[in-house]
């Protein structure tokens, strides 16, 4: 599944988010999977304890988190959630503090979750200005948009 095709079909775009913790807006991109019947409530508790055993594991650059759990934690299929913050946030993480882009990664196994998953995040903030981008979307169709004009510029670049 395509991180722009999963993020359509599930309708899980929450833009501008106000809360006040970074469970909180991990919770919000799992409610939306939840809601698209991608993954069970529980994998909510899968991450938080994730982040007990390990820390922030998946604050992955400057302002950029992509939690996650295991397969076995309660995912139905692949899936991913995007989450923008109106205020960011710290999770906790001494190097890419504060965040406040989150995209919410259910994965039905783990080659799925290395291949598709990771790489697809990769060629979209590739482009260090598609952070600022991003957090200057409006509308789920920006943001659409935004990852369609990405895609398109990476499939150029490999056909030159």
């Amino acid at each position: 599944m395509k991180l722009r095709d999963s993020l359509a079909e599930n309708n899980s775009i929450r833009l501008q988010a106000e809360v006040e913790t970074w469970q909180e807006a991990v919770k919000i991109g799992v409610d939306l999977l939840v809601a698209a019947d991608v993954v069970e409530p529980k994998y909510y508790q899968a991450i938080l304890a994730g982040v007990e055993q390990f820390g922030p594991y998946f604050v992955i650059a400057p302002g950029l988190a992509m939690p996650h759990g295991r397969p076995e934690e309660g995912v139905k299929k692949t899936g991913f959630a995007l989450v923008t913050l109106k205020t960011p946030l710290v999770f906790n993480h001494e190097e890419n503090d504060p965040v406040d882009i989150l995209i919410t990664l259910a994965a039905i196994d783990a080659n799925t979750h290395n291949e598709v998953g990771i790489m697809q995040v990769v060629n979209l903030f590739e482009d260090e200005a598609n952070f600022d981008r991003l957090r200057a979307c409006q509308t789920q169709q920006d943001v659409l948009d935004l990852i369609d004009r990405t895609t398109a510029a990476a499939l150029a670049a490999t056909e030159e």
